[in-house]
């Protein structure tokens, strides 16, 4: 990371957001001034040397070092946790002024990119990248030459979106289990380091075929993976899909399909599980999250039922002092600036309570609205329904079916297995029935504002028979 134009621009302090502080520190660096690193226990080190130059253990020791030499960078790691000093904090304040008038720079470099009020203007946040493509080849590259084993280019793919320490113990691992660098492998171990993160989560993508019906959605995505293939690069890419219906109607395993046509991973962002008590943390696991997909290459990114984890914006300021709002904003421009080759799929059930900004057009590709299933896609779903449980509901009984969603019929087959088809029918209220007007609701909704998911519905062409009547 080279910051020899913020040095020359006088900049006493940043903060190099970042899980990878050794790596960080190795790259940092600024022509014609001299580097130093800091922690707690080795004191000031030359990076050069890795060795400690001065006995300064002492974080405020380490302030005033700095504020006597000239023209220098002192990195100080994992400082973050003595930010909550008074004293710390003060001697931050006190110094800044000379680190400026004598052309040094403080730059701290850590996890923790929440700094408090009384030091945060003075600090400039930059992001250290995860390892680049480039950089993966290379550690591939060191560990196959000393065993013999070249370079495989897809096992590099595969690694994106780990640290470098990560990176490292996955190709290791998969050598010493195969004697190469395996993409499965490798694949394996970097859901299990995201999975520990917290951040998000790894599904398998479920064949295309185990969808009943949605026959225009599926050519719609159909048409547009040609994006994503060699040789199309002149092709605009989708970055979103909004699939939007009630309960049950195969949104969520639509989701999960696409990622089999585009044969991507396929990462669960639960927005929900992001938001944390500590002031800031939220927004800086939602910049984690998307930070890290970014890097990760190839995937689909799903987003379930997203109401419910952006409802009430207009209220965030007085409910949650703004964190929904601002992991909102965050969201959306990301979606829109994000370069990385992913396609977001989300799907909700109640759009009256998603904020206007995000149905505003740009935001999604398309919007789908996925409605209960016609007779031929309940036709389709009772036969993927009894190959799956080996139940034996009759074809026949698609239209006694009708207004049943995929959900309730694959109910249907699970419950039929132990207490007979007549009764699992009896003890099944189709949501159909239940949720009658806001179905009507949703369809009104959908008729001008988003594309049909499935084919003409069974209820339009009711409709039309008893105007003509």
């Amino acid at each position: 990371m080279d910051i020899t134009n913020y040095m020359k621009a006088g900049y006493p302090a940043i903060y190099i957001n970042t899980t990878e502080t050794d790596r960080a520190i190795e790259s940092i660096h600024a022509d014609g001034y001299e580097s130093f690193a800091w922690d707690c226990l080795r004191g000031i080190i030359s990076p050069e040397t890795n060795r400690t130059v001065e006995d300064v253990i002492d974080p405020l020791g380490a302030l005033q070092w700095l504020s006597d030499r000239q023209e220098p960078i002192l990195i100080v790691q994992n400082f973050h946790h003595f930010l909550g000093s008074v004293e710390i904090l003060q001697a931050i304040a006190n110094n800044i002024h000379i680190y400026k008038g004598q052309g040094s720079c403080l730059i701290m470099a850590g996890p923790h990119l929440t700094l408090p009020q009384e030091i945060e203007k003075y600090f400039t946040v930059l992001d250290f990248a995860l390892p680049s493509t480039q950089d993966l080849t290379g550690i591939m590259q060191e560990l196959g030459e000393a065993v013999g084993v070249d370079i495989n280019p897809t096992a590099v793919e595969a690694a994106k979106g780990l640290t470098e320490f990560e990176a490292e113990t996955a190709f290791a691992l998969s050598l010493v289990e195969t004697k190469s660098f395996d993409p499965e492998i490798i694949t394996k171990q970097k859901r299990m380091m995201i999975r520990r993160t917290g951040l998000m989560e790894f599904f398998p993508p479920v064949p295309m075929d185990q969808v009943g019906g949605l026959e225009p959605f599926k050519q719609y995505l159909g048409n547009r993976i040609k994006a994503f293939e060699l040789g199309n690069e002149y092709l605009p890419k989708p970055k979103a899909l909004l699939l939007v219906g009630i309960p049950g109607t195969g949104k969520s395993l639509s989701c999960k399909a696409a990622a089999s046509i585009l044969n991507w991973p396929l990462i669960r962002l639960d927005i929900s599980a992001l938001k944390g008590s500590l002031v800031g943390e939220s927004e800086k696991k939602m910049r984690q999250a998307t930070a890290t997909i970014d890097a990760f290459g190839k995937a689909v990114v799903w987003l379930d039922e997203i109401e419910k984890s952006f409802s009430g914006i207009k209220s965030s300021g007085q409910s949650d002092g703004g964190t929904t709002a601002g992991m909102f904003g965050h969201f959306l421009t990301w979606i829109q600036e994000t370069s990385s080759p992913i396609l977001v799929m989300a799907t909700a059930n109640d759009i009256s309570s998603l904020p206007p900004e995000f149905m505003r057009a740009g935001r999604f590709d398309a919007m789908f609205f996925v409605d209960i299933p016609t007779t031929k896609e309940r036709l389709e779903i009772i036969r993927i329904m009894n190959e799956r449980y080996n139940s034996l509901i009759p074809e026949d009984q698609v239209q006694a079916l009708q207004g049943w969603t995929g959900a309730e019929i694959e109910q249907l087959a699970k419950d039929s297995l132990f207490d007979g088809l007549d009764t699992a029918i009896a003890n099944i209220v189709p949501l159909s029935k239940t949720m009658k007007e806001d179905i009507g609701s949703l369809r009104d909704w959908a008729k001008s504002r988003a594309r049909r998911a499935n084919d003409y519905t069974e209820n339009e062409v009711q409709l039309k028979v008893r105007r003509i009547s």
